[in-house]
């Protein structure tokens, strides 16, 4: 239930459909916890993939975004074979602070139109230049979408506090689709930009590969495996410290390898260990792999039976 909504939105983030978001958590999540070096990793999309997904997308459409994961997914696959995991104890703590840090201010500053309601087209994806856009725009603000995510954040950040049972993003989610369908509110939601979300997963498909499109997209994909080796690793740690384990980095990069090979097949984007939904894992009681494969399986579900409902979602909220 937490890795839904953020699937959903690192995706919309990227410039790709919400879909793609829930077809990544499901097929690499799957993979990532199946096959990885961590018990209780949670694999998926993330905000360390944002701006280098947007751009590749906007350069070289999803046919380049699938052959430039792929080639990632070949890259980390190699490195765990080569024995590199284990430099990643190496990677100094400011250079980790500033990492997580940069992440932070790119996810904010994506978020704002929708976090505002602007009526804009096509938002830059170079920062200055984006938040130029929004000022000029500010006339166009939604203070109905404004209201839900004040809402949505203030949900987030109290709801914990009286029921600590339900996390606060469930409840905000639940409550912000449920007011903005009960009253009707003019505010976008997934149905109204993207159309809705597909009835269950796409048939795999192979993109068309050129040599110069190989060429084309290597630096980004070399830029994802580093992302990708970098953030699985950082959340294993954190992990290990949280339930006092230690996991098997080698065996980590390999199978995040073959996450980001699998997943374009199937519609997705580039994934890897995700420090929150595994925190989240760990705090409500999963101690194995089997937490993550029921993940995985419970979106699939969610995919199956309840995508109208997840239509419903306004994109303030996410």
């Amino acid at each position: 239930m937490v890795a839904l909504p953020l699937a959903m939105a690192f995706a919309i983030a990227s410039g790709v459909g919400p879909e793609r978001g829930i077809y990544t958590a499901i097929v690499a999540g799957f993979l990532i916890s199946a096959l990885g070096g961590c018990k209780v990793q949670i694999g998926g999309p993330t905000g360390a993939f944002v701006v280098i997904v947007a751009g590749i997308m906007e350069k070289f459409g999803y046919d380049g975004l699938m052959v430039a994961t792929i080639l990632a997914g070949i890259f980390l696959i190699l490195m765990g074979a080569f024995r590199f995991g284990s430099m990643v104890k190496f990677i100094p703590y400011p250079v980790v602070t500033g990492f997580t840090s940069g992440i932070a201010v790119i996810i904010f500053s994506s978020q704002m139109k929708d976090f505002l309601g602007l009526n804009i087209g096509t938002v830059p994806t170079d920062f200055v230049a984006k938040w130029g856009v929004y000022f000029q725009n500010l006339g166009t603000l939604n203070l109905w979408a404004l209201a839900i995510s004040l809402f949505t954040v203030a949900c987030i950040v109290w709801w914990p506090k009286a029921w600590h049972k339900v996390p606060g993003p469930i409840a905000a989610l639940v409550l912000a689709s449920a007011i903005t369908a009960w009253f009707n509110l003019p505010v976008e939601t997934i149905r109204t930009r993207f159309g809705g979300i597909p009835h269950g997963l796409p048939s795999p498909s192979f993109p068309h590969v050129t040599w110069e499109l190989v060429r084309l997209v290597m630096p980004s994909a070399v830029t994802v495996a580093f992302l990708a080796a970098v953030e699985s690793l950082l959340s294993a740690v954190v992990a290990d410290g949280m339930i006092n384990d230690r996991h098997k980095s080698n065996t980590e990069l390999i199978a995040q390898g073959i996450a980001n090979i699998v997943a374009p097949v199937f519609g997705g984007i580039p994934a890897t260990g995700a420090i929150a939904r595994t925190a989240t894992n760990i705090k409500n009681g999963g101690r194995t792999p089997v937490a993550g494969i029921v993940h995985a399986l419970a979106l699939l579900v969610i995919l199956l039976a309840a995508h109208e409902l997840a239509a419903q979602v306004p994109l303030a909220c996410l």
